[in-house]
């Protein structure tokens, strides 16, 4: 299960914040299949980015909410995984 709740993506443009997705919620269960639609530029890669854990968002939250009643978060993983190529940079 993945629960995504109230996540924002900016990206700064020069003089220009580039705000995509804006607040988005969902919850998919396991074993659901779900397709993401939208304009061009609207954050769909972007939301399939944080949820997969390649990047973090501005703001919200991610979780992976574990059958014993804990959760872990993207951030907590990516700042726990010394050992990744990628570096990554956030901001809350």
């Amino acid at each position: 299960m993945i629960r995504i709740d109230d996540v924002h993506k900016d990206y700064h443009l020069g003089e220009t914040v580039v705000h995509a997705p804006r607040g988005v919620s969902l919850e998919i269960a396991a074993g659901e299949f779900v397709s993401i639609a939208g304009p061009s530029g609207s954050g769909k890669t972007t939301l399939l980015n944080l949820a997969g854990c390649i990047d973090i968002p501005t703001s919200g939250e991610i979780r992976f909410p574990a059958r014993t009643g804990t959760s872990s978060r993207c951030s907590e993983d990516k700042s726990r995984d010394s050992s990744s190529s990628r570096s990554t940079s956030s901001r809350y």
